[in-house]
């Protein structure tokens, strides 16, 4: 049985594909009027244009603003081809973008001649040069710091950057951005690695501008796709005698199976994909010269499959050139993938991303969704649909089944808040503010920011520090408790001292306070009364909007919706199993959540003139009292060092 969990409509206004004088979309448009800013970090959506917007930026930087060079790092060759030669002065630019071929390192030749062609590049007169991330980490270290000054260094899908002493790429960029005159702009679509891994270091993610362009901003503006969808269905046993359940081969689909190494793997990837070729339907031809399968369904039509799991390089270079070949929606019907056909991967006629199994990070399912979020003429609806393992007694990986849940529903709760519009919130100053879901919505209790610290990350980091909260591991155990005071005042500020460990407890109190109600008003549904009052209404709470206070908010649990949604489709067996499972880590402290109890437990003996009991029917304080026992144990551990 499928779950839908996310259902987000779009006005289709077409802005988003629109053009300006200089044959900029709405996107890079915004991101051109930062071409002066030495660091700049572009987020936006897959399909949103930051290939070409780095381009109008690059040339800017290089005809009117000095900069000498332009060094483009991609993940992957096959991105590469976003920034081919683009004729750009056609539709009102004052430049196009040429790449000498000798200096485009993502076509063919071996790792060795492309580290070589990057140093002598450094050397060179030339302008332009793309290189995949793992060129450009090897170059680095034959290169002197000195010669990336003045250079723009351009860094594609830059939550692969990572701030560990371990990541090349991210030593790199430091060193970079801390020893030389580089200007770097660096580029992602997705929010937030995924990992708990920070890509910058505070010191150095302090120097960039931002520029975001939202996922809503992106498809509101469409021309053609005006609803997108989050399903999740449950199986039991193996994915192959599930997956006709939501496979619909009239759709554009993309599948993913799961990775060999996963639970939901049979362990055999060909004969997977054999037998998702028997689900299709019968196969009846092989196309030898662009290596596609020819599939008959039941009801008699011919369908185009193709197979990115096989092996055989000769084969896969078929596929890869007819791939990126297609020009018409009958050109391909359904795609089978394994570790292809995620990040950079075009195919707009994509109406399906069914994913079976849950993926490394809530990263990949973005960039994953984002294969069957782009505008065509051929949808007017897209949908991703992830296929998990239930939770089995039986099994003998119940806690990764656990996770794989939990993840899920973060997972889901992080696309709604990315695909739903923001609702901009400010303080009521007084009782005479009115305000409205499409002009504002005024908070009482809720201060304005004290401090510029606290400024910045509320009006620029919302959205990465939502992201941050919904991939914490803690986070995701709490989606299935009701006890709203421990997410709200425990867990959400314990995130947010690790991701800002220079603020004060004043300020975490505030950014705690501005975050709670960002996702508290984006898990809540606007409705209009008949006599045009708003209510915002959160579960089965119904508030005017006018009325809306801080501590009322405080009083909601942004998961809990989810979780009821998503649980409807496991019995109850299951249910306990899961919450079994949680229980076992319920209190596991790290240091970072014992700094945020302390003080709670402070103002609990304050209030109530007694310690914190550990078997008391509250959840909140059982978990002031363990926090208290946990720390008791370290305090006397110093004592006896």
């Amino acid at each position: 049985m499928e779950n839908k969990l996310v259902e987000i409509n779009y006005n289709k206004n077409g802005n988003s594909k629109k053009t300006n004088s200089m044959g900029m979309r709405e996107m890079q448009a915004r991101a051109f009027e930062k071409r002066n800013s030495q660091h700049l970090l572009i987020k936006s959506p897959p399909a949103s244009g930051k290939s070409r917007a780095l381009m109008f930026i690059a040339l800017d930087k290089l005809l009117k603003q000095g900069v000498k060079k332009v060094i483009v790092a991609v993940p992957e060759r096959s991105i590469g081809a976003s920034f081919k030669d683009t004729n750009l002065t056609d539709y009102g630019f004052y430049a196009d973008w040429k790449v000498n071929k000798k200096y485009n390192l993502t076509l063919e030749g071996s790792e060795k001649s492309k580290v070589k062609a990057f140093v002598e590049f450094m050397n060179s007169n030339e302008e332009i040069i793309i290189a995949t991330h793992s060129t450009f980490r090897h170059a680095y270290e034959k290169i002197d710091d000195k010669l990336f000054d003045n250079v723009l260094v351009a860094i594609d899908e830059f939550h692969h950057v990572s701030s560990e002493d371990s990541s090349v790429l991210g030593t790199a960029l430091k060193n970079i951005i801390r020893n030389t005159s580089a200007h770097i702009v660096a580029m992602t679509g997705s929010y937030f690695r995924g990992d708990s891994i920070s890509i910058l270091e505070e010191i150095d993610e302090d120097k960039f501008d931002k520029v975001t362009y939202s996922y809503y901003e992106q498809l509101d503006g469409y021309e053609y796709l005006k609803s997108f969808s989050i399903n999740y269905s449950f199986y039991k046993g193996s994915y192959l005698d599930s997956l006709h359940e939501v496979l619909d081969t009239n759709k554009k689909t993309i599948i993913h199976i799961p990775n060999v190494n996963s639970r939901e793997s049979t362990k055999d990837k060909h004969e997977e994909v054999e037998k998702i070729f028997d689900i299709i339907g019968e196969y009846e031809e092989y196309d030898e010269e662009n290596s596609i399968h020819l599939i008959r369904t039941t009801d008699g039509r011919l369908l185009k499959v193709a197979d990115l799991v096989e092996d055989n390089p000769l084969v896969r270079s078929k596929i890869s050139k007819y791939l990126a070949n297609i020009s018409d929606v009958d050109d391909m019907d359904i795609i089978i993938a394994l570790g292809m056909a995620k990040e950079g991967f075009d195919w707009p006629y994509c109406e399906h991303a069914l994913t079976i199994g849950y993926r490394s990070s809530l990263t990949e399912i973005v960039q994953i969704i984002g294969r069957c979020t782009r505008d065509s003429s051929n949808k007017n609806h897209a949908q991703f649909t992830n296929l998990i393992v239930s939770p089995d007694a039986e099994g003998d990986e119940i806690n990764s089944t656990v996770n794989t849940f939990l993840k899920a529903i973060s997972a889901s709760l992080l696309m709604e808040s990315v695909l739903k519009p923001d609702v901009h919130f400010r303080p009521r100053k007084n009782d005479d503010e009115k305000g409205t879901s499409g002009t504002g919505v005024f908070i009482s209790g809720l201060k304005d920011p004290s401090t510029q610290k606290v400024k910045d990350i509320v009006e620029k980091d919302l959205a990465d520090l939502r992201a941050t909260i919904l991939s914490d591991n803690d986070i995701q155990k709490a989606m299935t408790q009701t006890d709203v005071k421990v997410v709200n005042d425990i867990l959400i500020p314990k995130v947010i001292q690790t991701k800002y460990p220079k603020l004060t407890d004043d300020e975490i109190k505030e950014v705690t306070d501005h975050v709670i109600v960002d996702m508290g008003l984006k898990s809540g549904t606007f409705v209009k009364a008949k006599d045009g009052a708003e209510f915002l209404k959160f579960g089965n709470k119904l508030v005017k909007v006018d009325e809306l206070s801080i501590d009322l908010i405080r009083q909601v649990c942004p998961f809990q919706e989810a979780y009821k949604v998503m649980s409807k489709n496991l019995d109850v067996p299951t249910l306990k199993i899961i919450q079994r499972e949680i229980d076992k880590n319920k209190y596991n402290f790290t240091t970072e959540e014992l700094l945020v109890i302390y003080p709670l437990i402070k103002r609990f003996v304050s209030e109530n003139q007694r310690k914190p009991l550990k078997d008391s029917v509250d959840e909140y304080e059982r978990r002031l009292a363990f926090a208290l026992v946990k720390l008791n144990e370290l305090r006397s551990k110093r004592g006896t060092e």
